[in-house]
């Protein structure tokens, strides 16, 4: 029935050539979706059998997160990216909203010391997920609209920062130190791609890391994550128990793993085994050839989404090709930080693993993100909203080669 509402208005589900999809980021998707599914499977069924009595129940929800994802990637594919700009403003509010309410007693939901949730009946909703992609979209409005002030001056590399920073300061009263990194960091590399000087980048650059320093300082817990970082094994059985048992299930791996749902670490000694390290089971079941590959699929759907930005640039949809930079950055600081959590390369954080890990908002969001990327690559393949071209409907009537 929506498709038939939504038929005079084409997208990459409705179209003169049908399905017209970018099939090469929605497989490794797909794929990275389908992997997710069976190690959180595998990972959470001894807990699942303690607490549910029911060894798939972990998975029995993940599956309706999936369909949720789905049909939220559905959704965003037939809204014209021209409309998220015009919403860009209304889209900032409603994230400083989520995030001021998270922070509501009786509204937010606290889980393990952080609220980071609003707790519903069946579920629960992270507002940082909904915020990260919320800014990600305002920011690249911002940089279409004040592009050359950007470039030339001081006022517009600082105006941004006047959201940013009030917006990070929300994420760390949840406390969420992880996303603030992540959001921050793309919001800088979408600055850097608008045109940002280099002495300004730069600078922008060190007082990021002086900031990191002091509010790493500023709680004793994040320091005494730092110490434990470099030295887990000297508390194992203490502050440095969840890394120490990352790396045995690592050690355990070796080449070709241990086998699919043979993972001894998932039995209770690895915490988070199906969130945060659902990596580290991953290894410990798949070895280093199963790790490589998965890292293979997320190097290759992160770098295909920065080249659908270019292709997006290109096109001159310059708004279309900041939110794609700035979707891909979201992706590959979520990558890097939890991959480097599970191998001991960084602190530990809480930041799930995009597609991979269990949690509702994230692979939700993830979804509504790759919907948004499949939109952005039709657009700019079919010229919608060029300067350069105006859409008329038979526009889309003829067959032509994908092209990419």
């Amino acid at each position: 029935m929506i498709f038939g509402i939504l038929k005079p208005y084409p997208s990459p589900l409705i179209s003169g050539r049908g399905i017209d999809l970018d099939f090469p980021l929605l497989a490794g998707c797909l794929a990275l979706l389908g992997l997710g599914l069976v190690m959180i499977t595998s990972a959470s069924s001894e807990v699942a059998a303690v607490q549910s009595g029911n060894p798939l129940y972990h998975m029995f929800r993940h599956l309706v997160y999936v369909t949720l994802g789905l049909g939220a990637g559905l959704m965003t594919m037939l809204v014209p990216i021209a409309t998220w700009q015009r919403m860009g403003f209304m889209m900032l509010i409603g994230a400083f909203g989520l995030l001021v309410l998270v922070l509501v007693p009786g509204i937010g939901r606290e889980v393990n010391g952080s609220m980071r949730w609003i707790g519903f009946s069946f579920f629960n909703v992270q507002p940082s997920e909904i915020a990260k992609v919320f800014v990600v979209i305002y920011l690249a409005g911002y940089l279409v609209r004040r592009q050359t002030e950007v470039r030339e001056s001081w006022m517009g590399f600082f105006k941004p920062f006047i959201v940013l920073l009030p917006m990070a300061g929300l994420l760390l009263m949840e406390p969420d130190f992880g996303a603030t990194v992540v959001m921050m960091g793309a919001a800088a590399a979408m600055l850097f791609l608008g045109g940002v000087g280099l002495f300004r980048f730069s600078l922008m650059v060190v007082l990021a890391v002086i900031s990191v320093v002091v509010l790493v300082q500023a709680q004793p817990y994040r320091m005494a994550r730092l110490i434990t970082f470099t030295d887990p094994w000297s508390d194992q059985f203490g502050s440095g128990y969840q890394l120490t048992q990352a790396l045995i299930a690592f050690g355990r791996g070796e080449w070709l793993g241990v086998g699919l749902g043979n993972s001894v670490q998932k039995q209770f000694y690895l915490p988070e085994a199906h969130t945060d390290f659902v990596f580290s089971v991953l290894a410990e079941e798949l070895g280093v050839v199963g790790s490589l590959l998965t890292i293979a699929l997320f190097v290759f759907i992160t770098v295909r989404a920065l080249y659908i930005g270019l292709w997006a640039e290109k096109a001159k949809q310059f708004f279309a090709a900041y939110m794609a930079f700035g979707l891909s950055f979201l992706w590959i600081g979520q990558f890097l930080i939890n991959i480097g959590v599970n191998v001991g390369l960084l602190p530990t954080k809480g930041l799930t693993l995009p597609f991979l890990s269990y949690g509702g908002s994230s692979l939700v969001i993830c979804c509504a993100c790759v919907g948004l990327l499949l939109r952005i690559e039709w657009e700019s393949r079919t010229h919608l909203g060029s300067e350069e071209h105006e859409f008329k409907e038979s526009d889309f009537a003829e067959e032509t080669s994908h092209g990419r």
